[in-house]
């Protein structure tokens, strides 16, 4: 939930807990905030060092209790009755909060012991120091001197095809305008995972993960870039990834605000860039040249057959859960927050994704450990913000956090889609997990289960369907922003069909080109 809070806000939040094991509970969101670079910070409550591995309730060695997912563990003074003690502790206080928010953002944790007693007597009023001290600091400017700018203006003009590729970013106007200004003034194709939050862009390619593995070789090695530019962090598209570790460009430029990170998953950089994404492509739209067409429209070429693909493969397909999520997708009212769970919801996205009508919708989605751990209380975090939300999750994500909820009533703006195919489906999905003869039993996880009482417990409308005429009966409900309550949409499906279907498409996309 906090984790949640900090990607609506981009601001720390503070996390609090008692001594033991209740620090790793928070072990998914800290792993997860260390790697999509979200300031948290946590403070655990400890024992005092001496009771330490002594059979004593809730004493276990806390320090470092997260190990390498941090930016930084800090220990708090046991006693803070010496005036230097007190200087000390305040100091260590302001340097957790500038650590969690200097690029790169992240999770810090300061481990605070504390002796007996623990509670305040009667007469022993709590309140906040007049002399508390707080240390502020300056956040970092990077960028590029007018010589380095040069140079890069130079090289990015030797270069006919340039391709930009985002990885998963936070929604914001001032990146989306800069990237809008380099796609189309300087013909550049701009590949849009659906957690870039790049969608909706005139030069955004949205379908790269359902073509790329259709294309002949020569196809392929026609749209090697000669400069690849990237920014975000992880990127979803599997047969991206692959397509460009194979067709290295010449040059591979990643734009970061920070330094000290060199991110290198299509095993090709050869330049970091400590500039804003957003101030770095506004500079090079308006030092750069427009490239040849010809490299954007084979780009966009290979897209829209794709888009040619999902418009009429659909109709004549059986329903499944692919299908329900391409029909539910562009019904999303303007300004909502779409959650995407891990497993198969982000994927299908990822193949369908979110067109023009979609541009003003953020995208969230825990990509930076790709577990099923708090998909829900994450969305539940960004719902406090107030804007409309839905989550799309599987049934094993959805009733592994079934305590999202717990406690608090879901505000009215809140919508979950549960696509229930009673089980694991994506291992029948995969190449590997498919062919083993312990599939059912091992891999997938069968549960009998459906997501009804979930809903009562948690005070939602709830509504099933298993075919396509339903889904559509239940829309204009669903969505209906007036709604006094939020609202559950559980779809139940096959998971032997689910794999049917999504396989059939992916040969229809190679079909389209003759394979």
């Amino acid at each position: 939930v906090a984790l949640g809070q900090a990607m609506d806000r981009q601001a720390p939040v503070v996390l609090i807990c008692t001594s033991g094991s209740a620090g790793y509970n928070y072990a998914p969101a800290v792993a997860e905030a260390y790697f999509q670079q979200v300031p948290l910070v946590v403070l655990t409550a400890d024992r005092p060092p001496e009771w330490i591995d002594q059979w004593d309730g809730q004493t276990i060695r806390q320090r470092n209790l997260y190990g390498d997912h941090i930016k930084a563990s800090l220990a708090y003074p046991v006693d803070t009755s010496h005036p230097d003690a007190q200087w000390h502790a305040d100091r260590l206080i302001s340097e957790a909060v500038i650590t969690a928010t200097t690029g790169p953002m992240g999770p810090v944790q300061v481990n605070i012991p504390l002796r007996e007693p623990f509670y305040p007597t009667v007469d022993q009023p709590w309140q906040v120091q007049d002399t508390l001290k707080v240390v502020e600091a300056e956040a970092p400017r990077f960028g590029l001197d007018e010589v380095q700018w040069h140079q890069l203006s130079q090289a990015f003009a030797s270069h006919k095809k340039v391709l930009v590729v985002a990885g998963q970013s936070f929604w914001a106007t001032d990146y989306r305008r800069a990237l809008r200004a380099v796609g189309e003034g300087l013909q550049v194709p701009v590949v849009a995972d659906v957690i870039s939050n790049a969608q909706g862009l005139p030069t955004s390619i949205l379908h790269q993960d359902a073509w790329l593995p259709a294309l002949a070789a020569d196809e392929k090695e026609a749209l090697r870039p000669d400069l690849l530019i990237t920014f975000g962090k992880s990127v979803i598209s599997k047969q991206l990834k692959l397509y460009l570790r194979k067709h290295r460009p010449a040059e591979h430029w990643h734009v970061q605000p920070h330094v000290g990170m060199a991110p290198d998953p299509f095993q090709s950089l050869t330049k970091i860039i400590p500039h804003d994404p957003a101030s770095f492509f506004d500079a090079l739209g308006k030092m750069g040249e427009a490239r040849p067409s010809q490299y954007l429209e084979a780009w966009q070429g290979h897209d829209a057959r794709a888009a040619g693909v999902n418009a009429n493969f659909f109709p004549k397909a059986k329903f499944t859960e692919f299908e329900a999520i391409q029909r539910i997708l562009p019904k999303l009212p303007r300004l909502s927050d779409l959650h995407l769970a891990n497993s198969m919801p982000v994927r299908y996205a990822n193949f369908l994704g979110l067109g023009m009508a979609n541009e003003e919708i953020r995208v969230f989605a825990n990509r930076g450990t790709s577990g099923i751990d708090g998909c829900t209380s994450t969305a539940r975090g960004t719902a406090m913000g107030g804007r409309f939300t839905l989550l799309f999750t599987g049934d094993v994500a959805f009733f592994y956090d079934r305590n999202a909820w717990w406690g608090v009533q879901p505000p009215a703006h809140v919508r979950v889609v549960v696509l229930n195919n009673h089980g694991g489906g994506i291992f029948r999905m995969i190449p590997g997990p498919r062919q083993q003869p312990e599939l059912e039993h091992f891999f997938e996880t069968e549960q009998p289960l459906t997501a009804a009482a979930m809903a009562a417990e948690w005070g939602m409308t709830y509504h099933k369907v298993q075919t396509a005429e339903e889904l559509e009966g239940v829309l204009p409900e669903f969505f209906n922003e007036a709604s006094p309550t939020a609202q559950l949409l559980e779809i139940e499906t096959d998971k032997a069909l689910n794999t049917e279907v999504f396989d059939g498409y992916k040969q229809q996309i190679r079909a389209s080109y003759g394979a």
